[in-house]
């Protein structure tokens, strides 16, 4: 009984709902505590040099140098597109208790303490919008335990995420607050979930559907809905302007030429506002590889019909996690061959139906509110019954939620650096987190005036136990680099990246047999990736088979002949092999294939160390790729 009555003879409040969600995300989420920094996390914050200047006292990188500098540490004219500052200043205040050690632990950590307290907030909010516990428990408990998040709060990258998250529910908490304190406080909370990750500007457009919604559960004496959300609309706007303002100030980037008014003069008037919309937002040129998002190859419909697969298959993934995987890369979510099969459909029709229902449910529950003495259900007492209008305006902002808080990152307004990412759904957990919540609660009262009560509660339970399970599983993914890659080949067969960098992590654990195994795999499934043609010569260089390497190290170059990186690790490797000797077959070679390549860093790196080789002992050393797990080789 006592866990009963803690849970449901009262109403919860943040402490209580903090302890069980703080704990269950330790439980499920927390990482080995030798783990290292793996994949993104390596740049993030090994690489970054805004987070390391921590470490270095004759750094002239300040504190708030982070809102003029991107994700990644780097200035506007070195942007791949992410601007989110408070992360990094996060980061850069840990960089002493962990990063420098090479563990990553208390910093996967405090994204699993922040994940405890986004869950506690899911329980503040629908308990205090449904006025039912057991609804309002269930939606935290579902999204603490959502096992597709794995890849947000295990992995320390995901700060921006789960930080994200709680700006956006600090966002919808405000709206419980008194209309003299509210609009502040949204619009403060709003700021932080924009400083955070850029995804969060779903609020904008959601905070006031939510006050519109919810002014008659949060403020049954005087609900004032069209002044609430009204003040709410202004409040987001206002705190949007102001950080789009401000980050065009401070970080200034470079609009993409496709944006420009030229070159969207003769378009029709939606395409062409949305154009100036995306040059007011000074939306940044974003990284292009079709190995990383094969859709930036795709025509609109066929990218279209791409997103829409991925969002039917992120949506099952979301109740069904059977397979969890840390990347998506080509080709394992290539594009579609046609416009119109099943998982496009489903996609469709999960984005488009829930749009339309929403104000349908919404002017429904509209209708239920003014009916005589009807009224939401009482607070006190060890039982809480929802009522119609509560549910039903619910459902629809629920509903609303899942959809627009996923079209940003879904490949359809832009085109994104990735095709499909689990941390994708980390906002649109939170609406789908409370639609199974209603769902369950609803069965679960219902089964318990039948027979099919003790059935109804064990499929929930083994609901949960999957989550959990599935959960915990891809967590232990993350003890380090090599579990890691391995999992994620394991899980995405057709990612060639996922197989190359497992085989990276052979090599550098000395398996060079493994390495050529697994590379030749990534190798067969992207042929024109020129990264998979250079690690292939360079795994068969290291096991001294430069004659063999040759052949696959031209391939590549001739693949990315300005890929300096990749040039130079080719090169040193054949120089340490003695395979670069004037008169060598090897050498003439590569001045060949140089030489149809003018002005190319292929063509430089080749004459500079033919030239000068013997000075540097081969590659020049400042053009040399750094090693793996390595910080950045100069502070910008």
């Amino acid at each position: 009984m006592r866990v009963h009555d803690y849970f449901l003879a009262e109403e919860p409040t943040l402490l209580t709902a903090l302890v069980p969600s703080s704990f269950l995300s330790m439980m499920l989420y927390i990482r080995h505590p030798s783990t290292n920094f793996i994949f993104d996390e390596q740049e993030a914050l090994l690489a970054n040099p805004y987070v390391r200047a921590s470490g270095d006292p004759s750094s002239k990188i300040g504190w708030l140098e982070a809102f003029r500098r991107d994700f990644w540490g780097l200035t506007p004219e070195r942007t791949i597109g992410s601007y989110r500052p408070v992360p990094d200043i996060v980061w850069r205040a840990l960089w002493k208790i962990g990063a420098r050690e090479q563990t990553a632990f208390f910093h996967a950590y405090l994204n699993v303490l922040i994940y405890g307290l986004n869950g506690a907030l899911v329980v503040l909010l629908v308990a205090r919008w449904t006025r039912d516990r057991l609804t309002a428990w269930l939606a935290g408990g579902l999204f603490v335990m959502a096992a597709v998040l794995t890849e947000a709060v295990s992995g320390v990258v995901g700060l921006a995420d789960v930080l994200g998250g709680t700006g956006v529910l600090l966002a919808l908490v405000s709206l419980t607050l008194p209309l003299s304190t509210m609009p502040l406080a949204l619009a403060g909370s709003t700021l932080l979930g924009l400083y955070c990750k850029e995804s969060a500007l779903c609020i904008v457009p959601l905070a006031p559907l939510a006050a519109l919604l919810a002014s008659a559960a949060f403020h049954p004496g005087r609900p004032r809905r069209g002044l609430r959300a009204a003040a709410a609309a202004l409040s987001v706007a206002a705190a949007f302007v102001f950080y789009v303002e401000m980050r065009r100030r401070l970080f200034p980037v470079v609009t993409p030429p496709e944006l420009s008014a030229v070159a969207n003069a003769g378009k029709p008037f939606l395409p062409r506002s949305f154009s100036a919309l995306l040059r007011w937002y000074a939306q940044p040129n974003l990284p292009r590889d079709p190995l990383n998002n094969p859709l930036v190859e795709a025509s609109f419909p066929y990218r279209v019909a791409g997103a829409l697969r991925v969002y039917a298959r992120g949506l099952v993934q979301v109740v069904f996690p059977w397979r969890l995987s840390g990347d998506y890369s080509a080709p394992q979510e290539p594009i579609p061959q046609r416009l119109f099969f099943p998982a496009s459909i489903v996609g469709g029709a999960a984005m488009i139906l829930p749009l339309l229902a929403c104000p349908l449910l919404a002017v429904l529950a509209l209708l239920r509110s003014k009916r005589p003495g009807d009224s939401t259900a009482s607070t006190t007492g060890a039982k809480s019954e929802l009522t119609s209008p509560d549910r039903t305006a619910c459902i629809a902002f629920a509903l609303a939620w899942v959809v627009v808080s996923y079209f940003p990152v879904s490949n359809i307004p832009i085109v994104l650096p990735t095709v499909r990412a689990e941390r994708f759904w980390y906002f649109p957990v939170i609406g789908t987190s409370v639609l199974l919540a209603v769902a369950f609660s609803a069965l679960l009262r219902r089964s318990r005036r039948t027979r099919m009560y003790s059935p109804t509660v064990t499929l929930i339970v083994i609901f949960f136990a999957l989550q959990c399970c599935a959960a915990r599983a891809h967590a232990f993914d993350y003890k380090n680099d090599l579990v890691f890659w391995n999992a994620t080949r394991k899980a995405a067969r057709d990612s060639a990246k996922a197989h190359l960098n497992y085989s990276v992590m052979l090599g550098a654990r000395g398996d060079l047999s493994g390495r050529l195994e697994s590379n030749a795999v990534a190798l067969g499934l992207a042929p024109k990736w020129p990264m998979a043609s250079v690690y292939m010569g360079d795994t068969l260089c290291r096991m001294h088979r430069a004659p063999d390497a040759l052949p696959h190290y031209v391939r590549g170059f001739s693949l990315g002949p300005n890929d300096s990186n990749l040039i130079a690790l080719g090169l040193q490797c054949l120089w340490e092999e003695g395979q670069l000797a004037e008169g060598s077959p090897a050498r003439q070679s590569l001045v060949d294939e140089a030489e149809q390549y003018p002005g190319s860093w292929l063509k430089y790196l080749v004459d500079d160390t033919l030239d000068n080789g013997e000075e540097y002992q081969g590659v020049n050393p400042k053009y040399r790729p750094r090693g793996y797990d390595q910080g950045p080789k100069s502070e910008q």
